[in-house]
């Protein structure tokens, strides 16, 4: 229950975090760069207190950020819903992929140095 709650404060901290970058930061790096690395970070911690015992949840919740680019590429984020459109964002980036890549990495490390001893 620990980990859940800590999980949960960290993600709230993060889409806050990623909510006045998004309204405030109009620049070259933080909000395309930074702001696509904490993307990641903040849906595995929202992931990590819906999914407390998985010990490498971090490779799915990186899947799963290739798979919105793939969306995007694919443009099929145009014919969805708000607010799917919105979230799943329209245009096709090569360095959201990296971005992206960098903050599942970022997420294995913390999988690895918080929850891989404690799960099993």
């Amino acid at each position: 229950m620990k980990r859940r709650l800590f999980s949960a404060l960290i993600f709230i901290a993060l889409l806050g975090l990623e909510i006045w970058i998004a309204l405030y930061v109009h620049d070259r790096i933080v909000r395309p760069y930074l702001g696509d690395v904490l993307a990641v970070i903040c849906v595995y911690f929202l992931a990590r207190v819906v999914v407390s015992r998985m010990r490498w949840l971090s490779i799915p919740v990186t899947l799963f950020a290739f798979c919105v680019e793939a969306v995007q590429l694919t443009g099929l984020s145009e014919i969805l819903p708000e607010p799917f459109s919105t979230i799943v964002g329209g245009t096709f980036d090569p360095a959201d992929l990296l971005c992206y890549l960098v903050g599942g990495v970022v997420c294995f490390l913390i999988d690895k140095k918080l929850y891989s001893r404690s799960i099993k």
